[in-house]
């Protein structure tokens, strides 16, 4: 399984001959990943906001991307053409099984009308070697979920998990590679001091990736 890590929380996914492309975001978006973004296979997108979902984009993107997303991001979204999915649904691409997982966005009164989330889930990628959890923007919950590359945003502000509550949640998940994400809004820095201080005390395997920064794992 290849990962490369665009801008924020937009993660492609290379496995199986297959291409899997996780929220394409506007945040620090370039022109050089238009060609990138329009040769995957299909497109996952965890929630409405924009630095998980660039619509000017996607609506040039070529037609036989299927892009699945939730009934709240079609609405906010009228110009695309979304395959709608819900917590608990599974999506199969060949030998390629995608669960649709739970998540909560975090609230705060910056996101009071009409930037509040109600609808936000995970994905869980498995390719019968590797699965890689990918949780979206979200607080700590109590879950079963298992997988062994976790991708999770740790900047806190009230919207995400802290480093603190990201480790302990990757030990939960049995991860073994934790990839820290959603970390390039100026609006909410993340603290890189405190990530490796909660990782390590936790003893979290992490790494961070630069943007455009491809590792491959298994």
């Amino acid at each position: 399984m290849k990962i490369t890590k665009f801008p924020q929380s937009c993660l492609l996914i290379e496995t199986k001959g297959k291409k899997i492309l996780v929220d394409p975001g506007n945040l620090k978006y370039k022109e050089e990943y238009f060609d990138v973004w329009n040769s995957v296979d299909i497109i996952l997108i965890t929630h409405k906001h924009p630095d998980h979902c660039n619509t000017d984009v996607l609506e040039k993107l070529n037609n036989s991307i299927k892009i699945y997303s939730t009934q709240e991001v079609q609405d906010a979204n009228e110009s695309l053409n979304i395959n709608i999915i819900k917590e608990n649904d599974i999506i199969k691409l060949d030998d390629i099984t995608i669960e649709v997982v739970h998540a909560i966005h975090g609230y705060q009164p910056l996101l009071k009308g009409a930037k509040e989330v109600h609808e936000n889930v995970g994905y869980i990628i498995d390719d019968g070697q590797n699965r890689l959890y990918t949780t979206s923007d979200t607080i700590c919950f109590k879950n079963d979920y298992k997988a062994d590359i976790l991708c999770i945003p740790v900047t806190g502000h009230g919207l995400t998990m802290s480093a603190f509550e990201a480790s302990l949640y990757a030990k939960e998940v049995g991860a073994i590679l934790t990839l820290p994400i959603h970390m390039d809004n100026p609006a909410f820095p993340p603290d890189f001091k405190y990530i490796e201080e909660m990782f390590n005390k936790y003893d979290v395997e992490y790494e961070i990736l630069d943007n455009d920064e491809t590792i491959e794992v298994g």
